[in-house]
């Protein structure tokens, strides 16, 4: 996978593990910008490098890679990111494997969040593939693999200590029991979401405001404040 080198060994309170680049603006953005704006350090990890997400015959896969990097890496600076950190899969490709797992689990025990966000790994019918498989790898390397000495012990010898996440907050769950005000940040998420112009520029989505309003307007309806991001929240006890 793709190499990441003199990465600070800051202590981060909020991991975003994203499947590919633009999943964590659609997702999180809205609070990560709160989070940032209370002190909080957040770091993204991207899964993918969506270089198959387009329907324009013409783009040459590398260089969509490395256009959704900028992309992704500018929303992340608009946001207040720490950092971001880029696995390098192939798009459409992930697996639950060893490999992988084995990934999450060094940088969680390299950032030691509090916090873990990701992508909702239950949800039924149609869901992309990378999103469930993202999701359910990072469930894993959390628990037990992240918090256990003896999983991937050649992690002891780089120096990576195990490390116990207190929560996980999944978004777009069907079954949300969690919900993040978002109402003064929703103008830089949408902003960080605009970022991703080759997922929801003009010419792919036209309305992506009104949407995206829509749909954080539907996430608050029950709560004190008019705007929401939605996650189904587990805590780890043990």
């Amino acid at each position: 996978m793709e190499q990441n080198k003199a990465i600070e060994a800051v202590k981060a309170d909020v991991m975003v593990i994203s499947p590919p680049p633009d999943d964590s603006e659609f997702g999180v953005a809205g609070s990560v910008a709160r989070w940032v704006n209370e002190g909080k350090v957040v770091v993204y990890v991207i899964c993918t490098n969506g270089e198959k997400g387009t329907s324009d015959p013409e783009i040459n896969p590398e260089a969509l890679k490395e256009t959704r990097q900028k992309e992704q890496k500018a929303a992340a600076e608009l946001l207040g990111v720490r950092e971001v950190i880029f696995l390098g899969y192939e798009d459409q490709g992930l697996e639950d494997t060893p490999e992988f797992r084995k990934d999450l689990v060094r940088w969680i025990r390299h950032f030691k969040p509090d916090t873990l966000v990701t992508a909702d790994p239950y949800r039924r019918y149609i869901w992309h593939r990378d999103h469930r498989i993202a999701g359910q790898v990072v469930m894993d390397a959390a628990f037990p693999y992240a918090r256990d000495h003896l999983a991937y012990p050649d992690l002891l010898e780089e120096g990576l200590k195990p490390h116990k996440v207190k929560e996980i907050l999944t978004w777009a769950s069907e079954d949300p029991n969690y919900y993040s005000d978002i109402t003064a940040t929703f103008e830089i998420k949408l902003a960080a979401l605009r970022c991703h112009d080759s997922q929801v520029g003009a010419h792919h989505f036209p309305s992506l405001e009104q949407w995206l309003r829509k749909r954080a307007e539907d996430a608050a309806r029950e709560q004190d404040f008019l705007l929401a991001e939605a996650f189904h929240r587990a805590e780890f006890f043990w």
